[in-house]
């Protein structure tokens, strides 16, 4: 039997040669890898098995543990397509160093087993020189050792930590924001742990100072002073800094009184210390002269109101309310005056100083309310002098002239004698007579008024009480009404044998004249004689009724009062 020449083996016909017959080639294909930052492509190595018993082919790729990739067979035993045209890849196509394409993707053939490369060259096939089998660079990398860092050290951490144990350098700071919208100036303490040259920052909370008593602004932790160049872009927030990234840390030399620090984006300045941290730098540092800085903000000095120029509309304390408040308030009122007081009105008979004739012979009557310091002004009407009486001035207060308007000087019970002259707003007006509670008045209160209105008083009172004789037997013509009037009230004086007090009826029917005219309305007069029991159904009184009448409607309660004189 002839030897067979592949392997020394013994000749046998074709079938049973090709039977038993694989060729072996070791290839490699480049996969991309899309989805990750640390590879961009991956090499994978796989072997090409040739099946000379029907010219099928398969791939497969060895497995490798943990690799996390499908592997082992690839493409099962077939026949591959080698073109568009039908034709399939024969172990003639196959050499080391060309590139086969199957279902897309492209194999790079490199290198074949010592029984492949035998039988090639018997059929007269010259091999290309092998290649080097492509590594993946991903897989080489892991195969490396991981990196160890080792912090460099200087010095002794764990002498420092046994020297400096619970040794802390307090500081008190604050963080002054009132530049930016809505900031404001806050308070901190500062702990520097000699033992580790960390830092803690704590803010001092107030009570009802609104915020919420979180316990630490900044945890315990290395502060950097100086960063390198490449570390501004560093994700703080998510990785530590390390040593790497940092140039310098804060140490306890850059933490002084009086000295300002940058701290997570925050400059804080320091302005006192506690007596440890103090001993501390005298013993360390040879700084002695730790003061501490006053850091209070002294308050404005308040802003002086000033009330705008007077508008001219009612007083001037009312208008001056609208510059208080923005809802204005009505001027505080003197209580214990208005009680007082109340109910009691000074009147006045005043004539109008005026150039024009007309106005010579009118007369006016001033009431002056104690309570209120205020004054109303009413002209009597008189019959056929062509104008019209009744209210001249509503109450009011009357400002002095030459006053001042922002400080007014009102008119006072001073200031109304006989003989005196009032301006209001522009009229001059001349006091000519009083009442008699205005005289009771000015005797009880004479330390308010000046010798010459006190003088007057005495003078009206000389003249009411001894009349001059030639005056009584001087003849003089009197109007018959008048003269009957009087004669009425003598006969009612005289027959009246237990007469009421007339004080208490004048002020009853003050009570309900506001105006101080000396005229009731008709209705309210017999509401007021009824209250009194007043003989309203005697014919002397209806006559003294009917003569004191005024019109339909008012009644001169003047002359009515003088018929109950006691």
């Amino acid at each position: 039997m002839a030897s067979n020449p592949v392997h020394g083996l013994p000749f046998l016909p074709g079938m049973s040669f090709k039977d038993s017959t694989v060729l072996k080639f070791d290839a490699y294909f480049q996969e991309d890898v899309p989805m990750s930052t640390e590879e961009h492509y991956r090499i994978r190595q796989v072997k090409i098995y040739y099946y000379l018993e029907d010219d099928s082919m398969s791939v497969i790729e060895p497995v490798v543990e943990n690799s996390g990739i499908p592997q082992g067979k690839l493409i099962k035993r077939q026949r591959l397509a080698k073109n568009d045209r039908g034709d399939h890849y024969h172990w003639k196509d196959l050499n080391r160093g060309i590139d086969i394409t199957i279902y897309g993707k492209t194999f790079r053939v490199v290198d074949c087993d010592r029984f492949t490369q035998v039988f090639l060259e018997s059929q007269g096939i010259e091999l290309n020189p092998p290649e080097k089998m492509a590594l993946d660079p991903y897989t080489e990398l892991r195969k490396q050792p991981l990196r160890k860092y080792v912090t460099p050290s200087d010095f002794d951490q764990l002498k420092q930590f046994l020297t400096f144990d619970k040794q802390v350098l307090r500081f008190y700071a604050i963080w002054d924001d009132t530049d930016s919208m809505f900031g404001e100036c806050r308070t901190y303490i500062i702990h520097y742990y000699l033992m580790d040259d960390t830092v803690e920052i704590r803010e001092v909370h107030e009570r009802n100072n609104g915020r919420d008593p979180f316990p630490l602004l900044m945890s315990r932790q290395r502060v950097p002073k100086v960063l390198v160049k490449n570390a501004e872009n560093f994700p703080q927030c998510v990785l530590e800094i390390s040593d790497q990234e940092v140039l310098e840390w804060y140490t306890a030399k850059d933490f002084l009184v009086g000295k300002s620090l940058t701290i997570l984006g925050r400059t804080f300045f320091i302005y006192d210390c506690d007596p440890f941290t103090r001993q501390y730098y005298k013993e360390k540092f040879g700084i002695s002269d730790l003061p501490r800085i006053d850091v209070s903000k002294k308050e404005p000095a308040p802003v002086k109101q000033e009330l705008p120029p007077y508008n001219g509309y009612g007083l001037v304390e009312d208008s001056a309310q609208n510059c208080f408040a923005l809802i204005p308030k009505a001027p505080r009122k003197d209580v214990i005056k208005m009680l007082l007081n109340d109910n009691k009105v000074l009147r006045y008979l005043a004539a109008l100083e005026s150039p024009i004739p007309e106005d010579k012979d009118r007369r006016f009557v001033f009431s002056y309310f104690l309570a209120t310091d205020m004054i109303s002004i009413f002209e009597p009407p008189v019959r056929n002098s062509g104008i019209i009486g009744g209210k001249y001035l509503g109450r009011t207060k009357v400002i002095k002239p030459y006053s001042s308007v922002e400080n007014p000087v009102y008119y006072s019970p001073s200031d109304f004698f006989i003989g005196a002259v009032i301006e209001v707003f522009g009229h001059r007006f001349v006091i000519l007579d009083t009442d008699d509670y205005v005289l009771k008045y000015m005797e009880s209160n004479a330390a308010q008024y000046s010798p010459e209105a006190l003088l007057s008083v005495q003078n009206r009172v000389r003249k009411r009480e001894g009349p001059a004789p030639e005056l009584e037997n001087k003849q003089t013509e009197v109007d018959p009404g008048v003269q009957e009037l009087e004669v009425l009230i003598d006969t009612i004086q005289k027959q009246l044998k237990d007469p009421p007090c007339k004080d208490n009826i004048r002020e009853a029917f003050q009570i309900y004249d506001k105006e101080a005219s000396g005229y009731v309305d008709k209705e309210m007069f017999f509401k007021v004689c009824d209250s009194l029991n007043l003989p309203v159904d005697d014919s002397l009184i209806k006559e003294l009724i009917r003569m004191c009448s005024h019109g339909e409607d008012k009644i001169d309660y003047y002359n009515f009062v003088r018929a109950f004189s006691n």
